[in-house]
Formats: C-alpha cells, sequence, structure tokens
C-alpha cells in the first residue's frame, strides 16, 4: 500500500500543494490525483458510487427472484431478524 516517491521535484512538488491548500501532503495529492482523472474521464467518486449501486441492483435481484416467501412477508426491519436467536434471516 506504501508509495515510495524517490522524485525531489515530486516531493516539493507535494510539500507546495499542501502548504497552498492547507492540506496534508497526502491530502493535497489525494485531491490532484482525483482532478487529473476526471480530466481523463475517469471520475473515481463516480466509479465507487456506480460499484455500490450495483452491489444494490444484485441484492435486489436475488430478492425479487426469491423474496423469501418461507419466512414471511417482510414489513419492517425486525422481521430481517430471528426472534429465537436475534440473528439475521
Amino acid at each position: 500500500m506504501g508509495l515510495n516517491i524517490k522524485n525531489p521535484r515530486v516531493h516539493e512538488l507535494a510539500r507546495a500543494a499542501a502548504e497552498a491548500t492547507g492540506k496534508t501532503q497526502t491530502g493535497a495529492i489525494e485531491e490532484a490525483l482525483e482532478k487529473l482523472l476526471r480530466e481523463y474521464g475517469q471520475d473515481p467518486e463516480a466509479a465507487a458510487t456506480a460499484a455500490r449501486a450495483d452491489l444494490i441492483w444484485s441484492i435486489a435481484a436475488e430478492y425479487i427472484a426469491d423474496p423469501g416467501h418461507q419466512h414471511g412477508e417482510i414489513l419492517s426491519i425486525n422481521d430481517l431478524y430471528d426472534d429465537a436467536t436475534g440473528l439475521p434471516r
């Protein structure tokens, strides 16, 4: 996970960006990289949102295919848990 940058110019740019923005060097670099990716048409936030939406759609599709009628109808959050164990059904 660590990034070891050995370029003195990049270190100086990171320090200058942090000072200009009032952020940490990591925060300034993160913001700069996000802006760069958006300029190239790759919005990291949009990609994360799309991934979460895909997960939600897959869960919904599973429920639609088998809505769990064996456990009765889900009308409230309490219907999602087993009364005896308190664990999710």
